[in-house]
């Protein structure tokens, strides 16, 4: 069952993120951060893992080393420990975009399993609303993320080929399921 922490995480990543939205769409920031962890929650997540899930975008996207600490102050190692192994950059201004994704990527064979779990639960909500934006906008989504169209693409089978390394789980099969539904449907728009 979830504790008071897991509420005051939902608080805490409110707050935090309160400001930003989804990436071209209006939709407030919250809306990913609760459907990565509900996809976590579906997918056996504790509590640690599932208040991971909720500020797995706080260190990277809202403040760095003093987030970071804030979040080892109110939550613990073990949620620290996971919210540092989804965070693909605490450097600001950001690395380059494909140097800073392969990085991530060659980290997640050897990832802790609750790393895996949040991080694939990220990158199937993202595939999804890519998915869903792309039946609608078509290939003007693709302007949205720094890597366009072929890096975007690269990155979610990269992304599934690095979870399989660890092992398959019907996380990750559907993970591969619908980043399998975005090439096909990229590729029939030509």
């Amino acid at each position: 069952m979830l504790t008071q922490r897991f509420t005051e995480a939902l608080t805490y990543a409110t707050e935090l993120h309160a400001k930003q939205i989804r990436k071209g769409s209006g939709v407030p920031y919250i809306s990913h951060l609760l459907g990565v962890a509900s996809i976590a929650l579906e997918h056996g997540a504790n509590e640690d893992e599932a208040i991971a899930a909720l500020l797995h975008d706080a260190i990277e996207d809202q403040g760095g080393a003093a987030t970071r600490e804030e979040i080892c102050r109110r939550f613990g190692d073990v949620v620290t420990e996971i919210v540092d192994g989804c965070t693909d950059t605490d450097i600001t201004p950001k690395p380059p975009w494909r140097q800073r994704k392969e990085t991530y990527i060659a980290h997640i064979p050897t990832a802790s399993a609750s790393v895996r779990l949040v991080s694939c639960a990220d990158k199937l909500h993202n595939a999804r609303s890519i998915l869903n934006d792309y039946r609608i906008l078509g290939d003007s989504l693709w302007e949205r993320f720094k890597g366009g169209k072929e890096g975007t693409l690269w990155y979610y089978r990269a992304m599934v080929e690095a979870f399989r390394i660890a092992g398959s789980t019907p996380l990750v099969e559907e993970l591969e399921r619908v980043v399998v539904e975005v090439e096909k449907l990229s590729s029939d728009r030509h």
